[in-house]
């Protein structure tokens, strides 16, 4: 184990002795200001593209651990090879009372009810426009709580933010503002979609791509209904997929009973099945992004084998700390290697 990974675990370890919401502050101040070395080179078999981005490698950091972009400089040498910011919103906003954000330590899990807590776009273009040179950043757009005209507040992220962000995801699933989900029916999906599609630059010119993050606790139905609209609006891909309403019985955490979206290993299942009907609808047409429960080289290998052209991580990372990056990253290319293939991207979709 290298010294950097030592460090980084005894940081993790010490941090989850704090309040949830403390120790993330802290943290994030401790990779905006932490002089980290480099990351070493990634392996060439790692190396894939995504919706037209070219990636040194399909390790991604989910959005919710970098609400505001203050953390680029430190995120950007954790080895990522990409990493999403956000969600961010129109106008600032405080976010949900406290306290809104649980360990489930035993279960190795997180439940959140942040409520989009963010300083605006304001302040997160100025800090895009101060990020790193050569790192790929997404910007995870969110609407206001009381904004009567969601499809709006997406569409002004879009706009504020073009030429700065690499990618955009439009983040209608996350179960703590009221009605976002709602934007996932038909209808209003085909709604924001369209005036998405309307404020984006035309197919010929250059434009960063869109994303779609959605729930995992759709029905194979919708979510194939999703990726039609999707298709039919030339969105480029989809994140699958954030936080889960639903408690397995499993769970054993006394926390496990606060309201909020459920992350890390315990969502997998879910997040898995809704990969799994993803897939399928898109029968290679769409690029799909896998997030929740990933805490291994084998359990992301299993994504992109399902059909996952890349991966993100976030709670698993607050229970293994930052070294986990490298580690998958390392088990990833040798399961690679061992299966008999030359590129990652010949592992999409291979248990398929």
């Amino acid at each position: 184990m290298s010294l950097v990974d030592r460090i980084g675990e005894a940081s993790a370890a010490a941090l989850r002795r704090l309040d949830p919401e403390q120790a993330h502050r802290l943290a994030i101040k401790g990779l905006a200001f932490a002089p980290l070395p480099r990351p070493a080179a990634d392996d060439p078999i790692l190396r894939t593209t995504l919706a037209g981005l070219d990636l040194p490698n399909p390790v991604g950091l989910a959005a919710g651990l970098d609400k505001d972009g203050e953390a680029l400089s430190g995120l950007s040498r954790l080895g990522f090879g990409f990493v999403e910011c956000g969600s961010v919103t129109p106008r600032a906003q405080p976010g949900n009372p406290r306290p809104r954000l649980f360990r489930l330590s035993e279960d190795r899990a997180i439940v959140n009810r942040m409520g989009f807590n963010n300083a605006g776009l304001d302040a997160f273009a100025a800090r895009l426009d101060r990020r790193p040179q050569g790192v790929i950043v997404g910007a995870n757009l969110g609407a206001n709580k009381d904004a009567e005209d969601k499809a709006a507040d997406y569409v002004a992220g879009l706009t504020r933010l073009a030429g700065r962000a690499s990618y955009f995801t439009v983040n209608i699933s996350s179960p703590n503002t009221p009605g976002l989900r709602a934007l996932q029916g038909r209808e209003q999906l085909d709604d924001l979609l369209g005036r998405i599609e309307a404020a984006r630059p035309p197919r010929d010119a250059p434009r960063a791509p869109v994303v779609l993050k959605i729930a995992p606790d759709l029905a194979a139905e919708e979510i194939g209904m999703i990726v039609e609209a999707s298709l039919a609006h030339r969105i480029d891909g989809l994140i699958v997929s954030n936080t889960t309403l639903e408690r397995p019985p499993t769970l054993r955490s006394p926390q496990a009973a606060e309201t909020g979206g459920l992350s890390g290993a315990p969502i997998r299942p879910f997040a898995e099945k809704a990969l799994r009907a993803a897939a399928e609808a898109a029968d290679g047409r769409l690029p799909l992004i896998a997030v929740g429960g990933i805490d291994s080289g084998a359990e992301a290998y299993a994504r992109i084998r399902l059909g996952a052209s890349a991966v993100q991580l976030y709670s698993a990372l607050i229970y293994e700390g930052p070294g986990l990056v490298a580690r998958i990253k390392r088990d990833l290319a040798a399961r690679l290697r061992a299966d008999g293939f030359s590129t990652l991207s010949q592992a999409v979709g291979a248990a398929r």
